[in-house]
């Protein structure tokens, strides 16, 4: 089962209410100076309630379809949902409620037999430099996107109202059958292994809009793996044998929130930050699809990592 959290409702809105314009009345309504709400006056973030929270990896398999130029694989989904009790919002302030996600590990690593293999890096993790990458839909930084995943309240709201964001991930990908710096893609298949396995953090996060802060409200620590065999010898459409079975690990909502780094909110997100280097066996590595834009130095990277599955 994943991880399933609900808590009690809220109760006195209008005792809240009275007491929060009696603050703002007498200048004692908390500025938000103190990123974890530690104030001792009536804030925003303070009076936010999660009604309930869960997140639960799919349990089956990845599913595989050989194309005659790539083989295309889909994991199952990460789905998580936050239900929300909100507090009043005065007139001209903006709060946003939302999840924000990033990357900590990955190796997505693809084997062509003898030949070498090629691996999907980011160059600010596996050069060091840093801890993690955002894995924004690279249009509304911070956040993992702007539907389901994010919800504005713009004041004045005058009560308290429930909201729900949810937000799903998975992995969907397209692996040539031929080494990849080849550009006879008809040529003969080599592809032989596919490994990957990428851990992120995604955080339940308010954000009030007017002063740029963030208050995380749960932390969310999950994994996904996969590892295909495949036998290029055999027919188009026999090839792949997934060898990962469908009951992955489920993720957890942890106790104490882990930090968001202030890197971790802006640029580059993961899809631009991704490269992708060929590995030979035998010869020198080659960058087949350079970073859109990256903090980390490319030419450092190809000589420090090393190709694993």
């Amino acid at each position: 089962m994943g991880a399933n959290h609900s808590l009690p409702r809220q109760a006195g809105k209008k005792v809240a209410w009275r007491k929060f314009n009696k603050m703002r009345q007498t200048n004692q309504y908390c500025q938000n100076k103190n990123i974890n709400g530690n104030g001792n006056c009536y804030c925003f973030e303070q009076n936010v309630q999660i009604l309930k929270i869960n997140a639960i990896i799919e349990k089956k398999l990845t599913e595989v379809e050989e194309c005659s130029a790539v083989l295309k694989y889909k994991t199952p989904h990460l789905r998580a949902s936050a239900t929300l009790e909100v507090p009043p919002v005065p007139s001209g302030e903006t709060w946003q409620i939302g999840w924000i996600q990033a990357c900590t590990h990955m190796e997505f690593v693809n084997t062509y037999g003898s030949e070498g293999c090629s691996s999907w890096e980011f160059p600010e993790l596996t050069s060091g430099a840093y801890k993690m990458i955002s894995d924004s839909d690279g249009k509304t930084f911070p956040w993992y996107g702007s539907r389901n995943e994010l919800t504005t309240l713009e004041g004045p709201i005058q009560d308290y109202k429930v909201i729900t964001v949810s937000m799903n991930d998975n992995f969907h990908p397209h692996v040539t059958w031929t080494v990849p710096y080849k550009t006879d893609m008809n040529g003969p298949p080599g592809l032989t292994h596919i490994h990957r396995q990428q851990s992120f953090y995604t955080w339940l996060v308010a954000k009030r809009v007017n002063t740029g802060q963030y208050f995380i409200l749960k932390t969310i620590e999950w994994s996904l793996g996969l590892e295909i065999a495949v036998s290029p010898e055999r027919p188009l459409g026999s090839r792949a044998t997934v060898l990962t079975g469908a009951d992955p690990g489920q993720p957890v909502i942890l106790d104490n929130n882990i930090l968001i780094p202030l890197y971790a909110l802006t640029a580059p997100n993961a899809n631009n930050a991704q490269m992708l280097i060929w590995k030979p066996t035998v010869g020198e590595w080659k960058i087949i699809v350079p970073p859109v834009k990256t903090r980390s130095s490319v030419a450092n990277q190809t000589r420090d990592t090393a190709c694993s599955a």
